[in-house]
């Protein structure tokens, strides 16, 4: 406890960022041996005013709090000192210092993928992140995602299904937090099959920038990272350009090209992602064995008759039509339908509607042009 005080006095220092606290144990060795070290050394290595911050009186209450904390039941502490510290996460070049586990800390040693993706996601993208984590759970992979809504969730849920599934969340709040708040039932589910991972301090609040800092962390503890859905710009292709630089492989579902939540996946095959349909394409390259069958989304581009113009929806030789954004149920029933082709009883099981409420909706979204009926009675949105 003396030694977890040390790195946790480093640590918990305002001012004192991981880069200068890696440098500081890289010039010194553990935390008590940079105590010994002298005003005049520290400042040597990481300048005046951070040695200044580094040395000032303690603020004893949160390192207290921090040693309560890891003697409560499932909770743990690991230094980079620490054996069962991660080894996956020395290949990255900014690895944490320290970290707060709440669940296994042994899982983090496990073979590990994440899956993560859009906040925002569709129906068909929870139905494919939840239907693939739970196959490569089945397999034997841990999976990892980051908690938040959407694909994140999707995935968790997934390994959960699976049997003899483990997940690890990795989370951009301190371990005693659930953000979001909604996900508080699916972190105890969590703990009591995997684990959740931080490396910000007890009480830390959902702070933006800390949401892509801890997608490093993500991308180390893994093989390879599975993005689902992703708009351009996502957080989740900040994970996958991570993975990337570290030596993980990197996979990519496609989806409808009428699909902003497809485009990041689209841009990411085209710079080299590997392009997957089902688990098992995921575990070929992992050159990973698989004992369960996976579920195959329909993930193929249909050809449609109709076209968007710049101004609307041009059918045949017909004049291009103005078309209004749906409202009310049209609006709810088209966030339903996603992109991707879909039939009237998923429609039905989705929407809780009889098929004649639904009929009585889907006509007038066909006829303003917002969807186009499809061989096998099928949906799509346009």
């Amino acid at each position: 406890m003396d030694d977890l005080r040390d790195w946790l006095w480093l640590t918990l220092r305002p001012g004192v960022g991981p880069a200068a606290q890696r440098a500081l144990l890289a010039a010194f060795g553990l935390p008590g041996q940079i105590l010994q070290a002298g005003r005049s050394a520290i400042r040597s290595v990481v300048g005046a005013e951070i040695a200044d911050q580094l040395l000032a009186p303690p603020d004893t209450d949160r390192v207290d709090a921090a040693l309560r904390w890891c003697t409560e039941p499932g909770n743990h502490i690991l230094t980079l000192a620490d054996p069962g510290y991660p080894q996956s996460l020395l290949d990255i070049p900014d690895p944490p210092v320290l970290i707060y586990v709440k669940g296994d800390p042994s899982v983090l040693g496990r073979s590990a993928l994440a899956v993560v993706g859009a906040r925002s996601a569709t129906p068909q993208g929870v139905a494919n992140a939840a239907a693939f984590a739970r196959s490569l759970a089945d397999s034997g992979l841990a999976i990892v995602s980051g908690l938040a809504l959407g694909i994140d969730t999707a995935a968790h849920q997934g390994a959960l299904e699976s049997a003899s599934g483990t997940t690890i969340a990795v989370i951009g709040t301190g371990a005693d937090r659930v953000y979001p708040a909604r996900n508080k039932t699916l972190a105890h589910q969590i703990v009591t099959r995997g684990a959740i991972v931080s490396e910000f301090p007890l009480g830390t609040a959902p702070l933006r920038h800390n949401f892509p800092r801890r997608n490093r962390i993500i991308a180390g503890l893994v093989r390879g990272v599975l993005v689902v859905e992703a708009a351009v710009g996502s957080g989740s292709l900040i994970t996958a350009r991570l993975a990337t630089e570290s030596g993980r492989e990197v996979f990519a579902i496609p989806g409808s090209i009428h699909s902003p939540l497809s485009r990041g996946c689209h841009r990411m095959i085209r710079e080299g992602a590997k392009l997957v349909e089902t688990a098992e394409d995921v575990l070929e390259e992992l050159r990973w064995g698989r004992n369960a069958a996976v579920p195959e989304p329909d993930t193929r581009v249909q050809a449609k008759p109709s076209t968007r113009t710049e101004h609307g929806v041009r059918d045949g030789n017909s004049e291009a039509r103005q078309v209004q954004s749906p409202t009310g149920e049209g609006a709810q029933l088209l966030e339903l339908i996603g992109y991707d082709p879909v039939d009237i009883d998923t429609l039905a099981a989705r929407s809780g509607l009889t098929l004649d409420a639904l009929y009585a909706i889907l006509l007038p979204l066909e006829l303003d042009g917002h969807i186009n009926r499809m061989p096998g009675g099928r949906f799509q949105r346009l």
